[in-house]
């Protein structure tokens, strides 16, 4: 399965500044729950702002520029690379906007946590796709000063 996973605000915003533009207590909870065990993949730049590998899960950083190598960290030079890496394991795309552009014909599920907040000045958007392509299904509510909803958007046929 090739799924994506991101969180964006109601004017699409995923990224100010080069981090997450809001921290919502739990709001992490599925990130950690779907990726653990599994193949993370990353462009560069998201790597950075984590700034060391996530435990417990491989994680594939996509880059022409700089190799990271480790426990549980690789480097790639393409998404594609990283689909064949990981082989018949599962796959969470998880940033940044290049990626997600690049991931989006390929993904079976994206995993899309619709933070209920405006982000002023954001400058990294999540990219536009076709929601006719998925079948889609709320799942839980969160949040005590700003609200989410993870939404689970299927790919169709």
């Amino acid at each position: 399965m090739i799924g994506l996973i991101v969180a964006r605000s109601k004017n699409n915003v995923i990224g100010k500044e080069g981090q997450i533009p809001w921290r919502i207590k739990g709001e992490q909870k599925q990130f950690k729950k779907l990726t653990t065990g599994n193949f993370v993949v990353m462009g560069r730049k998201s790597y950075e702002e984590i700034g060391h590998p996530l435990p417990n899960r491989m994680n594939v950083v996509v880059s022409n520029t700089v190799a990271y190598s480790g426990e549980n960290l690789v480097t790639v030079k393409s998404l594609q690379e990283a689909i064949s890496l990981a082989g018949d394991a599962d796959i969470y795309i998880s940033g940044g906007y290049g990626l997600f552009k690049e991931a989006i014909p390929l993904v079976d599920k994206m995993f899309i946590t619709e933070i209920d907040l405006v982000v002023e000045d954001g400058d990294v958007f999540f990219p536009e796709f076709n929601e006719e392509d998925f079948d889609i299904s709320v799942g839980e509510n969160g949040g005590e000063d700003i609200k989410y909803t993870r939404m689970i958007y299927t790919r169709k046929g």
